[in-house]
Parts: C-alpha cells; structure tokens; sequence
C-alpha cells in the first residue's frame, strides 16, 4: 500500500468528521437560540391571552347572565349571582354589608376654593352679598380672599343641609378659632369650630385621613354644624343651643352665645344678608 495514498485518506476523513462536527455545532446553537427566544416569548404571550381572556369574559359575563338562553349555564360562572340552598332547619347566611366609601377630608374644600376661584357664586345671595361677606371675613380675620369665599361657600352649603343659618356658622368659627384652621385650645379643642375629636371621633370616621380630618375646613365645618344642630335639637333654642355647643351645664354661658350672636349682627350687616332663625 503506498503510504502517501494512505495518509491522504487518513486527512480526507479527518477534514469530513471536523466539517460534521462544525454543522452539528453550528444547528445545536441555532436550536439552543431558537430554545431560549420561545421560553422568552411563549409566557408574555400566553399572560396576554390570559388577561385578554378575563377581559372579554367580564365585559360580556352581563349580557350571558340576562340572556334566559344562556341562564340554564350560570352555574359556570363562579361570580353569578345564584340562590343559597340551604337544608330545612338551616339559617341562610348573613347578608352582605355594604362597603363604606372613604373620601379625603382635603380633597372637598380644594374643589370648592377653586370653584371660588373660578367666580362661582352661592345660589341663594346675591354676587354683591357674597363678595360683601367675603371681603368682610378676609379683612377683619386677615386671611386670603379666596379662602374667605371658600369658606363662605361652605358654611352656605353645610347650612341649608341641616337649616341652620351659614351666617351663626361663620360667627361661631370666627370666637372659636379666630379663622385659624389649625387652632387647638387647652382642653384639646381643634380647628376652625373647635371640635373635641376625642368626643365626635365618629363624625370624622368616613374620611381617609380620620382624626386628622379635623383641620380640613370642610370636614370641620361639617363636624361642627352637626354638633350645633344637635344642641338645638337638645336644648330647643337658639340660645340653648349655642350654650350646649360650649359645653355650658348652668344657667349662664359666659357670655359665650352673646358674642356668637353679636358677630353674626355685625356679617349680616356688612353683607346685606339677612339674619335666618
């Protein structure tokens, strides 16, 4: 056998087990990439799907259950609405409480001050009796124009709900707190109406913010005047009521109700508004 055939068969053979390996190398990385770009795709996609699904079967679960031909297949659905079956002798469930709504205690007296801003005016005065008011606030107790005429647009709103005149609300604010939204006296009194939070805890509980609602002027607003309107309901009077709102037990206040009742003479006659019992 002549050696140089030989050796040139040896390298023939060579050459077509290293061009093999080379391909097999070359498809096992093209399937390794093709391996890692599905296991990267197939999940969004299929997430996709999924989310597409829960959408479309709650936009058309409404329409499926009030439609009588489909209503044979309503057990299907886990959140259709279905009787209890209950065995003889057997209490059905309680029933489902409702969800309170929470909204900030803030987010009221911001929309109102920019209504203010925005020129809107209280429905039952005039504009001229509504910026007199305004101004007379702003000016006597030092505080921005347009707060005043937030403040006014308030009281106006909170008194026609429990018919109690806005113009006894903006007098009590002004011997209470002065207008200082963030007032606190000795006894733990807060706010623009001063109200005990540890005692009327529960006419804040609907807001977010809880107690903290106190030194929203809104929520305060509206916490006070219910405690007025509860005294009046109590004692009967106007004057009895402004004695409970105190926290007066004896026969005098201290004079108390008679600045109230002055400083609402003095809105009613820098405002024009006439004074409402």
């Amino acid at each position: 056998m002549n050696p140089d055939w030989a050796h040139q068969g040896l390298r023939l053979v060579r050459y077509r087990i290293s061009e093999f390996v080379h391909m097999c190398a070359i498809y096992l990385g093209i399937a390794v990439l093709v391996t890692i770009a599905a296991g990267l795709v197939v999940p969004s996609i299929r997430e996709q799907a999924r989310q597409l699904y829960s959408v479309m079967v709650d936009a058309l679960r409404p329409e499926v259950l009030n439609n009588d031909n489909f209503a044979q297949f309503a057990w299907m659905m886990p959140d259709a609405n279905k009787e209890e079956v209950t065995e003889e002798g057997n209490e059905p469930p309680p029933p489902i409480e409702e969800e309170v709504v929470e909204y900030s205690a803030y987010q009221g007296f911001v929309d109102t001050l920019q209504r203010t801003v925005a020129g809107a005016n209280v429905n039952s005065i005039s504009k001229t009796q509504f910026q007199a008011l305004r101004s007379y606030i702003a000016r006597k107790y030092k505080i921005a124009h347009s707060v005043s005429g937030a403040l006014v647009q308030t009281a106006f709103t909170v008194g026609a709900e429990k018919r109690i005149d806005p113009q006894l609300i903006l007098a009590v604010i002004a011997i209470e707190s002065s207008y200082n939204p963030f007032a606190e006296s000795h006894a733990g009194a807060q706010g623009l109406m001063q109200v005990m939070t540890r005692v009327h805890r529960d006419k804040l509980e609907n807001y977010v913010e809880r107690e903290l609602a106190v030194f929203s002027p809104e929520a305060n607003i509206r916490a006070g005047t219910q405690i007025l309107y509860d005294c009046r309901k109590r004692r009967g009077s106007l004057t009895g009521a402004l004695a409970c709102y105190v926290g007066a037990t004896g026969p005098s206040d201290g004079g108390y109700g008679a600045r109230v009742l002055a400083e609402r003479r003095r809105m009613a006659l820098a405002s024009g508004i006439p004074i409402r019992d």
